[in-house]
């Protein structure tokens, strides 16, 4: 049985939540029941709560399906340009209270639920996360999606069903130990099979040439099945669709071909193609040259563009042509934006449609090609740029390969007239990489065939278009752009945080949450005695309950009047959260020498996935779960100073951590972080950054103002001088007595004293090969926290501080970054015309489409 609403939770039912009207409760508990009669077709006093989590979904989606419709009819009779937004990850978490937030739903959804006996918060917690993705780059997919939907784009997502998402991470004697996300065990309420769109894709096979034209043939062919998840927008009744597709062998796989009389194996064999969508690759910022991987990335590629080639050849409506033959008009009507590399076959491939399918002559092809692709790079580190060998790419995709040697051929003619006798500039920009084992570079593919490439936060951005990629910008220096990458605000505020958003509400007015740039009126509150305490009361039940939660999982009391420094994010060399680990360490020392000593009681929170295949990352975790065993276990300690590492963090651990934060770790070594979004997501909730002038961070203190973080350590062209000069750990650990001691703890098994060299590579490579000069950083990132913990024994200049940093969050919203998108790559302008919901008649200029006609996909 639910408990009462508190005071907070019902505090003035504000409309971003939607409202509540008996009419409205009436009918979600007549739909509640109705589906928990169809789930059991038994007795209620049976059901399980996955039973009620389930009828719940089912009742939500109810009121998705005919706004979903309307959306898609309407798209179809306007034939507004398409935007396509490719990605091999989209990192979406849990689907139902977003849903029901954008359906402005929530109220209504927890008084029905609340009525029929139930806790929704229990329900919510039964959702799997949807983990189709590593890190940032999937999670940035999935809130552009939103955006995208919010401002009434017609957009549509497109990546692969994986069967297994990112692992889930147990921790066990202090490792990282992964085990499958079997995340479709249960069934997913959101998707829907569209089997009447399933699409063949090609591989291996090899190329005929005639007076015709080039023909791939003696492939082998995988059905691509799509599956539809609907997105909706914020309350506008827009609902666009996330289409993922899954790999099927064809019925006649290995039995048209090879048939031996092994039916059995030939049946069993089946599943090699299906294989290619059964696992989501674990690696982030990293790459990894698998067969399965490319076979991936074309899979998706293939599916999507005959899709799309589809969609723009069906007749516009109210048109007398049957289907559009002409393909001038192609650019104009769609868009299409390449997440990272991952989707860069998609290049060659429209080629390959046009010049050897549609018969259209190159150049006329390339120049429609170019005109309707861009690209976003989403790194800078070189082991995480793709790069294919040449041999695989020609055993998988011959014709593709062909035609990227043309793309390539052209392109360095172009040079060479230009640039007569520059050999060296010539290899620089190649395509193809000689020596050794020849590779194709993916980024130049995607550079050359876009008409825009952009970066994802201002100084990334500077770094793609003055070093990384530097001669392409001098050659077409229009074509490189920044777009500084966003969060949305209906998670990463309204979800996860309703105390904090309905304070802002009943401060500024519910139109923020459509304009976060409105945040900017909190500006005039700074100094409002009252809201700085209810600023303060919001953020101290945020930490209340996660402590709870923390105590619950790990058994470890917490101090919830603890600052809670957090620093979640994946585990990187290049993240730093080795230089945490060295602050810990230095904080306890510290405690131990001189116990008395006042000292800002702390709870530090790490929590992040490694790649199981990256040693040291693995080594990183075990080093800070070995750190927190001795302190959490030192009676001198006590509750000055506790460490958690967070298991399995994930999204919907992210939307439970944050708001509860009063410190946000963003500590890379400058000029490696892209941009960073849990930066963002973390100065929306209220939490104070200490961090490096590296990725978003940069444009945060520009915003909030240098004064309002706490910034500290190299800046880029401080570690591009340290490069030249020649990094030498050995002198800060020589002239610094805390580090010294610190990393002699490590080296000598104090952490570890069953086995005392069980960090020698740790320490190892912290001398010897530490590309990101964590030590370099050490003595400028204590000092810093002495700061923190300085400004944090005075709560109103904390809190203070905090306002003015959510007042300064407006930029980071990801409806600022799709409408940059919108304006200056793809050249549509967002919508805010309201679709008519499925209950009030649609305008008579509208409805033209057929009686009994579906939607079209």
């Amino acid at each position: 049985m639910s408990r009462p609403l508190s005071d907070q939770e019902r505090r003035k039912q504000i409309s971003i939540r939607g409202i509540v009207g008996a009419e409205n409760v009436a009918e979600l508990k007549r739909g509640f029941n109705r589906h928990l009669h169809f789930t059991l077709v038994k007795d209620r006093n049976v059901a399980t709560p996955r039973d009620y989590f389930f009828a719940l979904a089912h009742t939500v989606r109810d009121h998705l399906v005919g706004r979903w419709i309307r959306t898609q009819q309407h798209y179809y009779e306007r034939d507004p340009k398409r935007i396509y937004y490719l990605s091999l990850e989209f990192y979406m978490g849990r689907t139902l209270q977003n849903t029901m937030i954008n359906l402005g739903l929530q109220n209504a959804c927890d008084e029905a639920v609340y009525q029929l006996g139930l806790d929704i918060e229990e329900l919510e917690e039964i959702e799997e996360d949807a983990g189709l993705g590593n890190g940032g780059l999937g999670r940035l997919a999935a809130c552009f999606l939103d955006s995208m939907a919010t401002l009434g784009l017609a957009a549509y997502g497109y990546g692969i069903r994986y069967e297994y998402g990112i692992f889930n991470q147990k921790i066990r004697d202090g490792w990282q130990v992964e085990e499958a996300d079997d995340w479709l065990r249960h069934g997913n309420p959101w998707e829907k099979a569209r089997p009447e769109y399933m699409l063949p894709v090609h591989f291996y096979g090899r190329v005929e040439h005639s007076g015709t034209g080039a023909k791939w043939v003696d492939t082998q062919v995988v059905l691509a099945l799509p599956y539809d998840t609907p997105v909706p927008g914020y309350m506008n009744n827009t609902v666009n669709t996330m289409r993922l597709w899954s790999a099927r062998a064809p019925n006649d796989f290995n039995l048209r071909d090879f048939n031996v009389g092994d039916y059995i194996q030939a049946v069993l064999d089946r599943n090699l193609a299906e294989n290619i969508s059964r696992v989501l690759y674990p690696n982030d910022n990293f790459f990894e040259g698998k067969e399965l991987r490319l076979k991936q990335e074309y899979f998706v590629v293939a599916a999507t563009l005959q899709d799309i080639l589809r969609r723009f050849k069906a007749s516009k409506f109210g048109s007398t042509d049957s289907v559009r033959t002409v393909f001038d008009s192609f650019p104009d009507q769609v868009a299409i934006q390449l997440n990272d590399t991952h989707p860069a076959m998609a290049i060659p491939e429209l080629m390959r449609i046009f010049v050897d399918i549609e018969k259209l002559p190159w150049n006329k092809a390339w120049d429609i090609t170019r005109r309707t692709f861009a690209y976003t790079n989403h790194t800078v580190l070189p082991e995480a740029l793709e790069r294919w060998p040449v041999d695989l790419v020609e055993k998988l995709l011959p014709r593709h390969l062909q035609i990227i040697y043309e793309i390539n051929q052209r392109h360095l003619d172009h040079i060479a007239s230009l640039f007569p006798a520059d050999v060296d500039r010539l290899r620089r920009m190649s395509l193809i990489e000689e020596g050794g084992t020849k590779r194709i570079n993916m980024a130049h593919l995607c550079i050359v065939g876009s008409h825009a490439v952009n970066g994802v936060a201002k100084i990334h951005s500077e770094i793609v278009r003055t070093q990384v990629f530097k001669d392409f910008a001098e050659l077409e220096p229009e074509k490189f752009q920044n777009k500084t990458n966003g969060i949305t605000p209906r998670r990463w505020l309204l979800l996860c945080n309703p105390g904090l958003a309905e304070l802002i509400a009943e401060k500024i007015g519910e139109d923020y949450v459509r304009d976060l740039s409105q945040l900017a009126k909190l500006h005039d509150f700074v100094d409002d005695d009252l809201f700085i305490r209810e600023v303060a009361k919001v953020k101290q039940e945020n930490k209340v309950k996660f402590a709870l939660y923390l105590e619950k999982e790990y058994k470890v009391k917490i101090n919830p009047s603890s600052m809670f420094d957090v620093h979640v994010k994946r585990i990187h060399e290049y993240k730093r959260q080795l230089m945490n680990c060295l602050h810990i360490i230095t904080m306890y020392n510290r405690i131990k020498r001189d116990p008395t000593k006042l000292f800002v009681p702390r709870t530090v929170i790490i929590g992040g996935k490694a790649a199981p295949g990256y040693h040291m990352a693995k080594m990183i975790i075990k080093l800070i779960n070995a750190v927190a065993q001795v302190v959490n276990n030192d009676p001198a300690v006590g509750s000055k100073l506790k460490v958690i590492f967070l298991e399995n963090y994930r999204v919907s651990l992210a939307e439970k951590v944050i708001p509860a934060t009063d410190l946000s770790e963003q500590i890379s070594t400058a000029g490696t972080e892209a941009s960073g979004t849990g930066n963002m997501k973390f100065m929306l909730n209220g939490a104070l950054t200490i961090g490096t002038m590296d990725g978003a961070n940069v444009e945060m203190a520009e915003e909030a103002g240098e004064e309002n973080l706490f910034i500290f350590g190299m800046r880029v062209e401080d570690v591009a001088e340290l490069d030249r000069e020649g990094y030498d750990a050995q002198q800060y650990y020589d002239r610094l007595p805390e580090l010294k001691q610190a990393v002699d703890q490590i080296k000598s098994g104090f952490f570890s004293s069953n086995e005392p060299d069980l960090f020698k590579d740790v320490v190892n490579m912290l001398f010897h090969h530490d590309r990101f000069k964590v030590f370099a950083d050490y003595e400028a990132y204590v000092k810093c926290q002495e700061k923190v913990s300085e400004l944090y024994l005075n709560s109103k200049a904390w809190t203070k501080m905090v306002i003015r940093n959510i007042a300064a969050a407006g930029k980071f919203s990801s409806d600022r970054t799709i409408k940059e998108y919108a304006r200056d790559i793809w050249h549509v302008e967002p919508s805010d015309l309201k679709i008519p919901p499925p209950n009030e008649p649609r305008e008579v200029a509208e409805d033209r489409t057929p009686n009994g006609t579906e939607a079209r996909a």
